[in-house]
C-alpha cells in the first residue's frame, strides 16, 4: 500500500495535482530539450520540490514512460470520441492529421520507445492497444461510409503515420501538413465517382469506310486515305510540290 493510499482525501488530491503538474512540465521540457532533460529541471518547471518528483517517478525512465503513456492515452480518447462523429470519414482524416502534426514534438520520446534497450513497455502497450482499437473502429466506420479505401488496414495506417511524421519533422513548428505528408494521407481516400474526372473521348483519326474521300486541292482527284495516322491532303507527291510552289511563289498583280 502506498503513502497516497493511506493518506486522507486532501492529501490524495494534492498528490494527484502534483503528479499532473509534473507530467505537464515534463511534456513541455521533453518537447523543448528532449530526453536529456533532468528531473531537477522538470521539478523547477512544475513548481514542486525534487522530492515530489522522485516520490511519483523514482527514475527518469519512469517519468518518460508516464509521459508517453499520457500522450498515447490522449490519442486513444480523442479517437474514441470521434467514433460518435456524424461524418466518420472526416473524423478519421482529422485524427490522422492530428497524429502527424503533434508527434514530431515528441521525437526523442518516440525514438526512445522504438529502441531496444530494455525500455519498460508494459504501460505503453496497454495505452497503445487502446489507441489501436479505437483507430481500427474509426477506420472501419470510414470505410463503410466509402471515404477510405477498402483495402487499408490499421497496420497500413500506423506505417503511414511513421512515414508522415518523419516528413513532418523537416517542418518543425508548422501547424499545417507538409505537402508530401498531405499527399500520402490523401492516398488513403477512396476515389468518389462523383468527383472522378470523366474519361476523355479519344479522337478517332481513322476514316470510316462510308466516308467520301476529300478531293486533292490541286488536281481534284480523290485522295486515298490510310487507316491510321494523319489523313493525307494531296493525292501524290507531285501535287504536294505544286501546292508548295504556289504558296511560296509571289503573286503578280496585273
Amino acid at each position: 500500500m502506498t503513502v497516497e493510499d493511506t493518506a486522507g482525501p486532501a492529501t490524495r488530491a494534492d498528490a494527484r495535482r502534483n503528479r499532473a503538474l509534473v507530467l505537464a512540465a515534463a511534456q513541455r521540457a521533453l518537447g523543448e530539450r528532449g530526453a536529456a532533460v533532468s528531473l531537477a529541471e522538470v521539478a523547477r518547471r512544475a513548481g514542486v520540490g525534487a522530492g515530489t518528483v522522485h516520490r511519483h517517478f523514482p527514475t527518469k525512465t519512469d517519468l518518460l514512460e508516464a509521459v508517453m503513456q499520457q500522450r498515447v492515452d490522449r490519442l486513444a480518447v480523442l479517437t474514441t470520441e470521434q467514433l460518435a462523429a456524424p461524418d466518420p470519414g472526416a473524423a478519421f482524416f482529422a485524427v490522422c492529421t492530428h497524429v502527424v502534426l503533434s508527434t514530431p514534438a515528441n521525437r526523442d520520446l518516440c525514438d526512445l520507445v522504438q529502441s531496444d534497450d530494455g525500455w519498460p513497455r508494459a504501460l505503453l502497450r496497454e495505452a497503445g492497444g487502446r489507441f489501436h482499437r479505437a483507430l481500427g473502429a474509426l477506420l472501419v466506420a470510414a470505410q463503410r461510409q466509402g471515404a477510405v479505401r477498402a483495402d487499408v488496414t490499421v497496420t497500413d495506417v500506423l506505417d503511414i503515420f511513421t512515414g508522415c511524421v518523419a516528413i513532418q519533422r523537416h517542418r518543425a513548428g508548422s501547424d499545417t501538413l507538409a505537402p508530401a505528408a498531405a499527399l500520402i494521407i490523401e492516398a488513403l481516400r477512396a476515389t468518389p465517382s462523383a468527383v472522378t474526372e470523366p474519361a476523355r473521348t479519344a479522337r478517332n483519326e481513322t476514316v470510316r469506310s462510308d466516308e467520301t474521300p476529300a478531293p486533292c486541292p490541286v488536281c481534284g482527284t480523290p485522295v486515298a486515305r490510310s487507316g491510321t495516322g494523319r489523313p493525307a491532303r494531296y493525292c501524290s507527291p507531285a501535287c504536294r510540290q505544286k501546292a508548295h510552289r504556289r504558296r511560296h511563289t509571289p503573286s503578280v498583280t496585273p
